[in-house]
């Protein structure tokens, strides 16, 4: 809240003229506490960490105080739930991807297809999208993530135009993700991997900043089949809301439409649409081994 509270712009607030000398930039304490109609000691120690639990209607006041969007709304609950709760370590249950997704992932055989899970974990692919992005089921298990894939990969780098605009939704992604779940063991080696390793990520995962890939585009520089645009729309899978089936196109007619279809046709000529269904079990077995086997690393 603080890092939010620092850019936030007191004349948009709407507060009454003060002409002290601002020392720091951004609201005071005293002034988000007046704007979300509580005292400022009690925003003070929210602020902190403090062991005290607002109500929903509080917490959306202060957000509404600091000018949040709807995901530094959510990544507040999120983080005032976390303060509130008795700490614990308990182990998030194995993702699994239904047979029935994988059904409609190989269906949409000319539109590219992911399943993203915790931590942005790559838990399913079909053909067009392993030949449109990278074969993320031929990474060891450890490696098929879509964070640690944009942020340490040289060919996520030399395929995306505006990598460095979809590294950085990668990271905020990811920071919201672990807003949900704190004490995840995974997020934290994760977390603690890309740290060490990327010096964009540090950068990035200090500003504290939080993104919703609901939607959006991507610019691409394919090797096979030049420079187009994706669009990309995001759905959360009722049954399974730590699960979000990612879709990408191009409107009809466009050169990005026609690039998406000669990449469909390569992917379907040379038969890396599918390759059955022991690829599906070898996948399941070894996200099972790194659900249940990797340590967890401070943040």
């Amino acid at each position: 809240m603080r890092r939010a509270r620092a850019a936030s712009d007191p004349q948009r607030s709407g507060l009454p003229a003060d002409l002290r000398v601002r020392r720091v930039p951004g609201l005071r304490r005293e002034e988000v506490a007046l704007l979300a109609g509580v005292s400022t000691d009690y925003y003070t120690r929210l602020e902190q960490g403090r062991r005290i639990i607002p109500s929903t209607q509080v917490i959306d006041a202060i957000a509404r105080a600091l000018e949040l969007d709807d995901a530094g709304r959510t990544h507040l609950h999120d983080l005032v739930a976390a303060a509130g709760a008795p700490r614990q370590r308990a182990r998030a249950a194995v993702q699994r991807v239904r047979p029935g997704l994988y059904q409609l992932l190989d269906a949409l055989d000319g539109q590219p297809a992911l399943v993203l899970g915790r931590r942005t974990d790559v838990l399913a692919s079909n053909g067009l999208a392993r030949a449109l992005f990278t074969d993320f089921d031929k990474l060891p298990a450890r490696e098929r993530n879509y964070a640690r894939w944009m942020l340490l990969s040289d060919e996520a780098r030399a395929l995306f135009v505006d990598w460095e605009l979809q590294a950085r939704n990668a990271v905020e992604a990811l920071r919201l993700d672990a807003g949900r779940t704190p004490d995840d063991p995974g997020c934290q080696q994760l977390v603690g991997e890309l740290s060490l390793a990327s010096p964009e990520f540090r950068r990035w995962w200090a500003e504290h900043r939080v993104h919703q890939r609901s939607h959006g585009a991507k610019h691409l520089r394919h090797p096979l089949v030049g420079e187009f645009t994706v669009d990309y729309e995001s759905l959360t899978l009722p049954a399974d809301p730590d699960q979000t089936l990612y879709l990408y196109s191009a409107p009809a007619g466009s050169s990005s439409a026609q690039a998406l279809g000669l990449l469909a046709s390569w992917t379907q000529g040379t038969g890396t649409a599918d390759d059955g269904s022991s690829r599906r079990a070898a996948s399941v077995t070894s996200r099972s081994f790194l659900s249940s086997s990797e340590p967890g690393t401070a943040v």
